[in-house]
Protein backbone atom coordinates (compact mmCIF):
# COMPACT_ATOMS: atom_id res chain seq x y z
CA UNK A 1 0.00 0.00 0.00
CA UNK A 2 1.16 3.45 -1.05
CA UNK A 3 1.77 5.75 2.38
CA UNK A 4 0.60 8.96 3.39
CA UNK A 5 2.92 11.73 2.66
CA UNK A 6 4.38 13.54 5.77
CA UNK A 7 2.13 16.21 7.70
CA UNK A 8 2.59 19.36 8.00
CA UNK A 9 3.99 20.20 11.32
CA UNK A 10 1.18 21.51 13.86
CA UNK A 11 1.06 22.69 16.89
CA UNK A 12 1.31 20.09 20.18
CA UNK A 13 -1.69 18.12 20.48
CA UNK A 14 -1.80 19.16 24.50
CA UNK A 15 -1.76 22.11 23.16
CA UNK A 16 -5.30 23.62 25.16
CA UNK A 17 -6.97 25.02 22.39
CA UNK A 18 -5.72 21.75 20.03
CA UNK A 19 -7.45 19.47 22.93
CA UNK A 20 -10.47 21.47 22.71
CA UNK A 21 -11.17 20.91 19.53
CA UNK A 22 -10.13 17.09 19.51
CA UNK A 23 -12.20 16.30 22.95
CA UNK A 24 -15.59 15.77 21.22
CA UNK A 25 -13.69 13.09 19.15
CA UNK A 26 -11.80 11.84 21.65
CA UNK A 27 -15.58 11.38 24.18
CA UNK A 28 -17.64 9.57 20.68
CA UNK A 29 -13.89 7.04 20.70
CA UNK A 30 -14.59 6.04 24.32
CA UNK A 31 -18.04 5.66 23.74
CA UNK A 32 -17.51 3.33 20.30
CA UNK A 33 -15.14 1.30 22.44
CA UNK A 34 -17.28 0.65 25.05
CA UNK A 35 -19.97 -0.40 22.43
CA UNK A 36 -18.08 -2.66 20.80
CA UNK A 37 -16.80 -4.05 23.96
CA UNK A 38 -20.42 -4.67 24.98
CA UNK A 39 -21.54 -6.76 21.85
CA UNK A 40 -18.76 -8.93 21.21
CA UNK A 41 -19.13 -9.81 25.18
CA UNK A 42 -23.29 -10.00 23.93
CA UNK A 43 -21.93 -12.52 21.65
CA UNK A 44 -20.38 -14.67 23.94
CA UNK A 45 -16.77 -13.59 23.01
CA UNK A 46 -13.93 -13.50 25.88
CA UNK A 47 -11.77 -10.05 25.46
CA UNK A 48 -8.15 -11.25 25.72
CA UNK A 49 -4.44 -9.49 25.95
CA UNK A 50 -1.80 -10.52 23.76
CA UNK A 51 1.98 -9.83 24.17
CA UNK A 52 3.11 -6.64 22.73
CA UNK A 53 6.83 -8.29 22.67
CA UNK A 54 7.20 -10.94 20.19
CA UNK A 55 10.18 -12.80 18.57
CA UNK A 56 8.67 -12.80 14.99
CA UNK A 57 6.72 -9.34 14.15
CA UNK A 58 5.15 -10.99 11.73
CA UNK A 59 6.47 -11.86 8.08
CA UNK A 60 4.83 -9.84 5.40
CA UNK A 61 7.20 -8.02 3.29
CA UNK A 62 5.76 -4.59 3.66
CA UNK A 63 5.29 -4.52 7.15
CA UNK A 64 8.12 -3.09 9.09
CA UNK A 65 8.55 -3.53 13.04
CA UNK A 66 10.03 -1.85 16.14
CA UNK A 67 12.80 -3.99 17.09
CA UNK A 68 14.42 -3.97 20.67
CA UNK A 69 17.03 -6.48 22.75
CA UNK A 70 16.54 -8.75 25.65
CA UNK A 71 18.82 -8.22 28.13
CA UNK A 72 20.06 -10.86 30.43
CA UNK A 73 19.99 -10.53 34.14
CA UNK A 74 23.56 -9.67 33.88
CA UNK A 75 22.88 -7.00 31.37
CA UNK A 76 24.43 -8.47 28.65
CA UNK A 77 22.36 -8.71 24.73
CA UNK A 78 20.14 -11.49 24.57
CA UNK A 79 17.79 -12.13 21.99
CA UNK A 80 15.78 -9.75 20.12
CA UNK A 81 12.17 -8.77 20.02
CA UNK A 82 9.91 -6.88 18.22
CA UNK A 83 6.84 -4.74 19.26
CA UNK A 84 4.16 -6.73 17.26
CA UNK A 85 2.24 -5.66 14.18
CA UNK A 86 -0.68 -7.68 15.30
CA UNK A 87 -1.75 -9.47 18.04
CA UNK A 88 -2.62 -12.31 15.18
CA UNK A 89 0.19 -15.22 16.19
CA UNK A 90 -0.59 -14.80 20.05
CA UNK A 91 -4.86 -15.06 19.42
CA UNK A 92 -3.90 -18.11 17.28
CA UNK A 93 -2.03 -19.52 19.95
CA UNK A 94 -4.64 -19.22 22.45
CA UNK A 95 -7.08 -20.84 20.12
CA UNK A 96 -4.67 -23.73 20.04
CA UNK A 97 -5.06 -23.45 23.69
CA UNK A 98 -8.70 -24.24 23.36
CA UNK A 99 -10.38 -20.44 23.36
CA UNK A 100 -13.39 -20.55 20.74
CA UNK A 101 -14.45 -17.05 20.44
CA UNK A 102 -11.76 -14.03 21.25
CA UNK A 103 -11.53 -10.16 20.89
CA UNK A 104 -8.43 -8.17 21.19
CA UNK A 105 -8.36 -4.11 22.05
CA UNK A 106 -4.72 -4.04 20.79
CA UNK A 107 -1.99 -1.41 20.86
CA UNK A 108 0.32 -2.23 17.55
CA UNK A 109 3.58 -0.60 16.17
CA UNK A 110 4.49 -0.14 12.93
CA UNK A 111 7.08 1.10 11.37
CA UNK A 112 7.81 3.58 8.29
CA UNK A 113 3.74 4.84 8.40
CA UNK A 114 2.55 8.17 9.35
CA UNK A 115 -0.26 10.03 7.53
CA UNK A 116 -3.74 11.18 7.98
CA UNK A 117 -4.53 6.76 7.71
CA UNK A 118 -1.24 5.97 9.15
CA UNK A 119 0.24 6.01 12.76
CA UNK A 120 3.48 4.73 14.29
CA UNK A 121 0.84 3.16 17.41
CA UNK A 122 -2.68 2.40 16.88
CA UNK A 123 -5.40 0.34 17.82
CA UNK A 124 -6.10 -2.92 16.19
CA UNK A 125 -9.34 -4.70 16.65
CA UNK A 126 -8.75 -8.64 16.25
CA UNK A 127 -11.44 -11.15 16.86
CA UNK A 128 -11.19 -15.16 15.82
CA UNK A 129 -14.25 -17.21 15.25
CA UNK A 130 -13.59 -21.25 15.70
CA UNK A 131 -15.63 -23.73 13.20
CA UNK A 132 -16.94 -20.51 11.38
CA UNK A 133 -16.72 -19.68 7.85
CA UNK A 134 -15.39 -16.14 6.85
CA UNK A 135 -18.26 -15.19 5.55
CA UNK A 136 -19.45 -15.07 9.25
CA UNK A 137 -16.90 -12.08 9.52
CA UNK A 138 -18.63 -9.94 6.97
CA UNK A 139 -21.68 -9.81 9.05
CA UNK A 140 -19.29 -8.69 11.88
CA UNK A 141 -18.27 -6.00 10.02
CA UNK A 142 -21.36 -4.92 8.74
CA UNK A 143 -22.89 -4.95 12.47
CA UNK A 144 -19.53 -3.16 13.76
CA UNK A 145 -20.05 -0.14 11.14
CA UNK A 146 -23.49 0.13 12.04
CA UNK A 147 -22.77 0.06 16.05
CA UNK A 148 -20.16 2.94 15.72
CA UNK A 149 -22.28 5.08 13.15
CA UNK A 150 -25.39 4.51 15.55
CA UNK A 151 -23.14 5.24 19.06
CA UNK A 152 -21.50 8.20 17.25
CA UNK A 153 -24.59 10.03 16.13
CA UNK A 154 -24.20 9.97 12.64
CA UNK A 155 -26.40 8.41 9.00
CA UNK A 156 -23.21 8.45 6.88
CA UNK A 157 -19.73 8.26 7.09
CA UNK A 158 -17.65 10.82 4.62
CA UNK A 159 -13.87 11.22 3.55
CA UNK A 160 -11.90 13.21 1.31
CA UNK A 161 -15.44 13.92 -0.90
CA UNK A 162 -17.00 10.21 -0.97
CA UNK A 163 -19.90 9.71 1.33
CA UNK A 164 -21.25 5.67 2.56
CA UNK A 165 -23.73 4.60 4.60
CA UNK A 166 -22.73 2.71 7.00
CA UNK A 167 -25.98 0.76 7.64
CA UNK A 168 -26.50 -0.28 4.25
CA UNK A 169 -25.75 -3.80 3.16
CA UNK A 170 -22.26 -3.92 2.08
CA UNK A 171 -21.40 -4.25 -1.62
CA UNK A 172 -19.15 -8.42 -1.84
CA UNK A 173 -17.23 -7.81 -4.95
CA UNK A 174 -14.36 -10.55 -5.48
CA UNK A 175 -11.09 -8.72 -6.55
CA UNK A 176 -11.45 -10.08 -9.89
CA UNK A 177 -14.35 -8.23 -10.78
CA UNK A 178 -12.74 -4.84 -9.02
CA UNK A 179 -9.82 -5.27 -11.03
CA UNK A 180 -12.14 -5.71 -14.75
CA UNK A 181 -14.63 -3.27 -13.07
CA UNK A 182 -12.72 -0.50 -12.24
CA UNK A 183 -9.06 -1.43 -14.22
CA UNK A 184 -10.31 -3.09 -17.13
CA UNK A 185 -7.66 -5.79 -16.00
CA UNK A 186 -8.40 -9.60 -16.21
CA UNK A 187 -7.04 -10.52 -13.04
CA UNK A 188 -7.53 -14.06 -13.29
CA UNK A 189 -5.25 -14.65 -16.72
CA UNK A 190 -2.06 -14.14 -14.92
CA UNK A 191 -3.10 -16.77 -12.26
CA UNK A 192 -2.23 -20.48 -12.88
CA UNK A 193 -4.26 -23.53 -11.85
CA UNK A 194 -3.09 -23.42 -8.45
CA UNK A 195 -2.47 -20.14 -8.04
CA UNK A 196 1.15 -19.55 -9.93
CA UNK A 197 1.64 -16.10 -11.07
CA UNK A 198 2.32 -14.88 -14.26
CA UNK A 199 4.34 -11.62 -13.91
CA UNK A 200 4.45 -10.84 -17.74
CA UNK A 201 0.73 -11.39 -18.11
CA UNK A 202 -0.30 -8.99 -15.57
CA UNK A 203 2.23 -6.54 -16.63
CA UNK A 204 0.97 -6.64 -20.02
CA UNK A 205 -2.90 -5.73 -18.81
CA UNK A 206 -1.95 -3.12 -16.24
CA UNK A 207 0.35 -1.10 -19.05
CA UNK A 208 -2.77 -1.08 -21.02
CA UNK A 209 -5.00 0.20 -18.12
CA UNK A 210 -2.66 3.17 -18.10
CA UNK A 211 -0.24 1.83 -14.87
CA UNK A 212 3.10 2.74 -15.06
CA UNK A 213 5.28 -0.70 -15.06
CA UNK A 214 9.26 -1.12 -14.02
CA UNK A 215 11.06 -3.61 -15.49
CA UNK A 216 12.34 -4.83 -12.18
CA UNK A 217 8.10 -4.80 -10.89
CA UNK A 218 7.62 -8.25 -9.46
CA UNK A 219 3.93 -9.90 -10.06
CA UNK A 220 2.67 -8.73 -6.25
CA UNK A 221 4.40 -5.13 -6.90
CA UNK A 222 2.11 -4.66 -10.33
CA UNK A 223 -0.89 -6.15 -7.98
CA UNK A 224 -0.59 -3.24 -5.44
CA UNK A 225 0.22 -0.59 -8.03
CA UNK A 226 -3.29 -1.70 -9.89
CA UNK A 227 -5.35 -1.88 -6.23
CA UNK A 228 -3.83 1.33 -5.06
CA UNK A 229 -4.51 3.33 -8.21
CA UNK A 230 -7.43 1.96 -9.72
CA UNK A 231 -9.70 -0.32 -7.26
CA UNK A 232 -9.37 1.24 -3.85
CA UNK A 233 -10.15 4.74 -4.81
CA UNK A 234 -13.70 3.44 -6.55
CA UNK A 235 -14.65 1.34 -3.14
CA UNK A 236 -17.23 2.07 -0.40
CA UNK A 237 -18.74 4.88 -2.23
CA UNK A 238 -22.47 4.78 -1.30
CA UNK A 239 -21.72 1.80 0.84
CA UNK A 240 -19.60 -0.40 2.06
CA UNK A 241 -17.88 -2.73 0.09
CA UNK A 242 -16.54 -6.45 1.04
CA UNK A 243 -13.55 -6.62 -1.55
CA UNK A 244 -12.84 -11.28 -0.94
CA UNK A 245 -11.10 -13.64 -2.81
CA UNK A 246 -7.54 -12.27 -3.22
CA UNK A 247 -5.28 -14.15 -5.10
CA UNK A 248 -3.34 -16.88 -2.74
CA UNK A 249 -0.50 -15.36 -3.64
CA UNK A 250 -1.76 -11.85 -1.84
CA UNK A 251 -2.73 -13.84 1.16
CA UNK A 252 -0.35 -15.30 3.18
CA UNK A 253 -1.97 -16.54 6.26
CA UNK A 254 -5.68 -17.42 4.50
CA UNK A 255 -6.70 -20.52 3.27
CA UNK A 256 -7.42 -21.45 -0.45
CA UNK A 257 -10.73 -21.00 -1.14
CA UNK A 258 -12.77 -24.74 -1.48
CA UNK A 259 -13.16 -25.41 -5.73
CA UNK A 260 -10.74 -22.36 -6.58
CA UNK A 261 -7.21 -22.86 -5.62
CA UNK A 262 -6.12 -19.48 -7.00
CA UNK A 263 -7.89 -17.51 -4.69
CA UNK A 264 -7.85 -17.12 -0.67
CA UNK A 265 -10.77 -16.62 1.97
CA UNK A 266 -9.52 -13.08 2.38
CA UNK A 267 -11.63 -10.30 2.07
CA UNK A 268 -11.01 -6.56 3.23
CA UNK A 269 -13.40 -3.96 4.27
CA UNK A 270 -14.08 -0.72 2.40
CA UNK A 271 -15.67 2.69 3.64
CA UNK A 272 -14.91 6.20 1.43
CA UNK A 273 -12.28 4.31 -0.12
CA UNK A 274 -10.31 3.67 3.31
CA UNK A 275 -9.52 0.09 4.14
CA UNK A 276 -10.84 -0.57 7.44
CA UNK A 277 -10.34 -4.42 8.30
CA UNK A 278 -8.30 -7.61 7.02
CA UNK A 279 -10.25 -11.17 7.50
CA UNK A 280 -9.03 -14.72 6.55
CA UNK A 281 -9.66 -18.01 6.76
CA UNK A 282 -7.80 -19.02 8.74
CA UNK A 283 -4.54 -21.48 7.57
CA UNK A 284 -4.43 -24.19 10.04
CA UNK A 285 -1.63 -26.03 7.34
CA UNK A 286 2.30 -25.34 9.16
CA UNK A 287 4.70 -26.44 6.45
CA UNK A 288 2.75 -24.33 4.07
CA UNK A 289 2.03 -21.34 6.19
CA UNK A 290 6.32 -21.87 6.74
CA UNK A 291 6.62 -22.26 3.09
CA UNK A 292 4.51 -18.86 2.55
CA UNK A 293 6.74 -16.91 5.24
CA UNK A 294 10.12 -18.08 3.92
CA UNK A 295 8.71 -16.55 0.38
CA UNK A 296 7.43 -13.63 2.33
CA UNK A 297 10.67 -12.75 3.85
CA UNK A 298 12.87 -13.66 0.87
CA UNK A 299 10.61 -10.81 -1.23
CA UNK A 300 11.13 -8.64 1.71
CA UNK A 301 15.05 -9.32 1.89
CA UNK A 302 14.76 -8.12 -1.91
CA UNK A 303 13.14 -4.98 -1.76
CA UNK A 304 14.05 -4.07 1.54
CA UNK A 305 17.46 -6.08 2.45
CA UNK A 306 16.31 -7.34 5.66
CA UNK A 307 14.13 -10.64 7.36
CA UNK A 308 12.48 -11.04 10.19
CA UNK A 309 12.49 -14.87 12.15
CA UNK A 310 9.69 -17.17 11.62
CA UNK A 311 8.26 -17.69 14.95
CA UNK A 312 8.50 -21.22 15.81
CA UNK A 313 6.24 -21.41 18.30
CA UNK A 314 3.38 -19.99 15.93
CA UNK A 315 4.61 -22.81 13.78
CA UNK A 316 3.87 -25.48 16.49
CA UNK A 317 0.45 -24.18 17.75
CA UNK A 318 -1.17 -24.56 14.31
CA UNK A 319 -0.61 -28.30 14.52
CA UNK A 320 -3.50 -28.22 16.70
CA UNK A 321 -5.11 -25.23 16.19
CA UNK A 322 -8.96 -25.68 14.73
CA UNK A 323 -10.46 -24.63 11.83
CA UNK A 324 -11.30 -20.82 12.46
CA UNK A 325 -11.51 -17.41 11.19
CA UNK A 326 -10.06 -14.17 11.84
CA UNK A 327 -10.86 -10.60 11.39
CA UNK A 328 -8.63 -7.11 12.00
CA UNK A 329 -9.77 -3.85 12.17
CA UNK A 330 -8.32 -0.20 12.16
CA UNK A 331 -10.43 0.82 15.17
CA UNK A 332 -8.50 4.17 14.51
CA UNK A 333 -9.88 4.18 11.43
CA UNK A 334 -13.10 3.25 12.29
CA UNK A 335 -13.74 5.86 14.70
CA UNK A 336 -12.41 8.46 12.37
CA UNK A 337 -14.99 8.12 9.91
CA UNK A 338 -17.74 7.86 12.49
CA UNK A 339 -16.39 10.76 14.28
CA UNK A 340 -16.12 13.00 11.09
CA UNK A 341 -12.26 13.58 11.45
CA UNK A 342 -10.31 14.18 9.19
CA UNK A 343 -6.70 12.33 10.35
CA UNK A 344 -6.86 9.16 12.60
CA UNK A 345 -4.72 11.10 14.90
CA UNK A 346 -7.25 13.37 15.67
CA UNK A 347 -9.26 10.39 17.66
CA UNK A 348 -6.13 9.52 19.66
CA UNK A 349 -5.71 10.47 23.35
CA UNK A 350 -2.22 10.47 23.10
CA UNK A 351 -0.72 10.55 20.02
CA UNK A 352 2.96 9.61 19.15
CA UNK A 353 4.72 13.07 19.11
Amino acid sequence: MALDAPSPARSPWWTPTIHADRRPFLLIRNRITRAVRESFEAEGFIEVEGAALQVSPGNEAHLHAFATTLLSLTGEPDQTYYLHTSPEFACKKLLAAGEDKIFDFARVWRNRERGPLHHPEFVMLEWYRTDAPYQTLMDDCARLLALAAETAGTRAFSFRGMTCDPFATPERLSVAEAFERHAGVDLLASLGPGGETDREALAAAATAAGIRVAADDSWADIFSKVIVDKVEPKLGAGRATLLCEYPVAEAALARPKPGDPRVAERFELYACGVELANAFGELTDPAEQRRRFVAEMDEKQRIYGERYPIDEDFLAALEIMPEASGCALGFDRLVMLAAGASRVDQVMWVPVA
